[in-house]
């Protein structure tokens, strides 16, 4: 099973892609669709850069031709510009994967963090290192690629409720996802790695830029 991970940005899109072999994760290519200046005001209209992930999710879909298109759901965010702004870029995202006849499937920011580092307030830093550990060092242009691969990564361990060891940490995820709280084994525990394994910050509080 091959999946595409997308995190979509209005300036940013990052995007991860895996193989799911059995219990055995790889790495095919990661990366960052630029679609604006990252500082300041963004020179480019917000239609142009709509239209730019869909061109390039497309060149990645056609090179990578995965099954499956992973992407972050909703979240709430403080400024409501920016949030609207990353909800365009999600439903070009979609359209694209639905387009290219993909399976869609979501997942939350803290589902995500949950499954790779196994908390759900992890920051960036330990998402990246962690998947470093897991599949081996990569060389992320930006953390939205590292995103993009979590994503990926995340929906593989979903995909395996019925295998040991990855159904009790499953089981464990969705309940800690729930009550928005850890509890019980987690999946880095399943895969023989600990959260902390990862240095850095154990809270996130900057939002991201979108």
């Amino acid at each position: 099973m091959r999946i595409l991970g997308v995190d979509p940005g209005s300036r940013l899109t990052g995007y991860g892609c895996v193989d799911s072999i059995g219990s055995k994760i790889r790495v095919v290519t990661h990366g960052v669709l630029k679609l604006a200046n990252t500082s300041g005001k963004a020179t480019i209209p917000l239609e142009e850069r709509l239209l730019s992930i869909y061109h390039g999710l497309t060149d990645v879909i056609e090179e990578t031709k995965p099954d499956i298109l992973v992407i972050e759901k909703v979240f709430f965010a403080k400024n409501a510009v920016s949030a609207l702004k990353l909800g365009q870029a999600r439903g070009a995202a979609i359209l694209t994967g639905m387009i290219h006849g993909l399976k869609i499937f979501e997942y939350s920011p803290n589902e995500v963090k949950l499954a790779i580092v196994g908390q759900g307030h992890a920051d960036k830093d330990q998402v990246a290192k962690m998947i470093e550990l897991m599949v081996g060092k990569q060389n992320f242009e930006t953390s939205d690629a590292s995103d993009g691969l979590a994503l990926a990564i995340c929906h593989t361990h979903f995909s395996r409720r019925s295998s040991l060891p990855y159904a009790n940490a499953l089981q464990s995820l969705q309940t800690a996802s729930g009550r928005r709280k850890k509890k019980g084994n987690r999946l880095a525990d399943a895969l023989g790695i600990t959260a902390e394994a990862v240095s850095g910050k154990r809270r996130v509080s900057a939002d991201k830029l979108r």
